[in-house]
């Protein structure tokens, strides 16, 4: 396949650093997300010969000869999509047991080469996970976005002025952060993508996964979540769309997240806020997946408000999330909502310091949009860093102590200075893999 945009991949540093210092690195996420030529290319500049199990002779061979198989591989080496041989996880542990050098196997794929039927032939204990996610909107666009830093350092600079995005968020909004989704005009092009690629996602996960029960109800479930994004999750109420049982929605609901398709966004518990909801907010993996299952393009969500409002919070959650996940400070996330219906929409947690996150998809604000914060402001003390109002505005604006309005684009705009140059480093090429 004709390779997409070159990107930088805030994901590289982390491979990079895990190789260095783990025996196996395992390099998972979605399909398509680009895991395959980011371990090549990150491979390639360290001496990696590359082997995929989408051969189905290596396949076959593998699974003929497992411990001559592992033996005979080159000293270091990625094996692509891993998964696809699970008999190989007895003799890889073996193999790393008798010799623990660093970065001896980078393996791709997904994380059920942690789950195989013996515990004592898991690798568990004996490599290092690093999760890549789509394209974060700062990766798109080039630039080393300092947002987290500023929402835990020294903040926004008020009164610098942006342009608005206007129209131009819907568009972003359903666009989504798959590479070669993101190379297609928007319309059917776009979204006949995106409807191949959930029908083969689903179909390969439930055979490998032995759901394959759960193809016809799966794609269903799918789209009813992608209805619900942003909203409070409640499997009951999913369960009584569908003729099964309520466990039986709640595993597709887990084998959904562990394709990386959606993510339950778990409450803040503290003992500073009282009459707390418990239940977790549900999040698409993916906007450009939501709009794709939903069947809207960027036109239609500038007429269904309330759809984009949704929309543009999954956006942030997931912008944040991909940013995270190449950052060297552990990142935790949550939402908090009482049970009188006062809530903030993110709650960024590193250590014990917590920054809050609300949401607008427009450009008015009310002092009324900080209530949430300012709760959790009272409730966290000392512990709460910053709040921050996320709105399709022009320029930073102080809402009092430790709360501002900051444009959405504060997610990935930083000064031209911190654009990445395209000579800087060996860019990443992905191809939808």
């Amino acid at each position: 396949m004709t390779p997409t945009t070159l990107y930088p991949r805030f994901a590289e540093a982390r491979l990079v650093e895990a190789l260095e210092h783990s025996p196996a690195v395992l390099l998972h996420g979605p399909r398509q997300c680009g895991k395959t030529t980011l371990a090549r290319l990150a491979g390639e500049r360290l001496g990696y010969r590359y082997l995929t199990f989408d051969d189905d002779r290596l396949r076959r061979a593998a699974a003929e000869d497992t411990v001559g198989f592992t033996e005979s591989l080159p000293e270091r080496v990625i094996l692509d999509e891993v998964q696809r041989a699970p008999e190989l996880s007895r003799s890889l542990k073996r193999e790393i047991d008798r010799r623990r050098t660093a970065g001896r196997f980078l393996l791709t794929g997904s994380p059920r080469v942690l789950r195989v039927p013996r515990p004592d032939d898991s690798l568990a204990g004996r490599l290092r996970i690093v999760r890549l996610h789509p394209l974060s909107r700062a990766e798109i666009e080039r630039t080393t976005t300092g947002f987290l830093d500023a929402l835990f350092g020294d903040g926004f600079p008020p009164f610098e002025e942006v342009p608005r995005l206007g129209p131009r968020l819907a568009h972003l909004v359903t666009a989504g952060g798959y590479p070669t989704a993101n190379d297609l005009p928007s319309g059917s092009l776009r979204r006949d993508w995106y409807a191949d690629t959930i029908e083969a996602v689903i179909s390969q996960a439930t055979r490998d996964l032995g759901r394959t029960a759960a193809i016809e109800t799966l794609p269903n479930l799918l789209t009813e979540a992608a209805a619900r994004t942003a909203q409070l999750t409640n499997i009951s109420a999913l369960a009584s769309r569908f003729s099964v049982s309520r466990q039986t929605i709640e595993a597709y609901a887990q084998l959904l997240e562990r394709m990386f398709l959606v993510e339950r966004l778990p409450p803040w518990a503290s003992n500073g806020l009282a009459r707390l909801v418990k239940t977790p907010k549900l999040h698409l993996g993916d906007t450009g997946l939501a709009a794709a299952l939903l069947g809207v393009e960027a036109s239609d969500l500038l007429r269904e408000r309330t759809l984009l409002g949704a929309l543009t919070e999954t956006f942030v959650y997931q912008e944040l999330r991909r940013q995270a996940s190449g950052s060297p400070a552990p990142t935790r996330f949550f939402h908090c909502r009482d049970r009188d219906g006062v809530e903030t929409d993110l709650l960024v947690v590193r250590g014990r310091r917590i920054a809050g996150i609300e949401v607008k998809a427009g450009a008015t604000i009310h002092s009324s949009d900080f209530r949430g914060l300012k709760q959790l402001r009272r409730a966290l003390g000392d512990d709460f860093v910053r709040g921050v109002l996320l709105y399709d505005g022009e320029r930073a604006l102080p809402f009092g102590d430790r709360l501002s309005a900051v444009p959405l684009t504060a997610l990935w705009r930083t000064p031209a200075e911190n654009v990445i140059p395209s000579d800087h480093a060996p860019p990443t090429i992905f191809t939808a893999s």
